[in-house]
């Protein structure tokens, strides 16, 4: 299952209210996330602003294209918004700068039976 990370940038002023606005997300803006295939959401912010996410999705092109259909994620993109800085597309879902992936543990493990049996047995590999 794909793994998406991304980073946008959070106003440094504005974090405190960032913060505040994510502690109790809208109840059908959670709805909406879970059904358009959004899982294990998390976002960690850094105090100078800098803002990852990480989400499991199947399709992530779907995933956003879903959340862009939906009245509620229009409403929210309208308010946050303003929280952001550099905003080249206006919205913060569609400002999204997707990382690359260039370790994973768990498919090396798997890749590699050696390491993935010392793992288990806890020997050294």
């Amino acid at each position: 299952m794909p793994r998406v990370c991304f980073t946008l940038q959070v106003d440094p002023e504005r974090l405190t209210e960032y913060r505040t606005r994510h502690q109790q997300v809208w109840p059908e803006m959670l709805a909406a996330l879970a059904e358009s295939g959004w899982r294990d959401y998390s976002l960690f912010l850094r105090d100078d602003g800098l803002l990852v996410g990480y989400l499991v999705t199947d399709d992530f092109a779907a995933a956003q294209a879903a959340m862009r259909a939906s009245d509620v994620n229009a409403r929210w993109q309208a308010e946050m918004a303003s929280y952001f800085v550099d905003l080249d597309q206006g919205a913060p879902d569609r400002a999204m700068k997707p990382l690359d992936e260039v370790f994973n543990l768990e498919a090396q493990l798997a890749a590699d039976p050696a390491a993935r049996s010392a793992v288990q047995t806890g020997e050294k590999p």
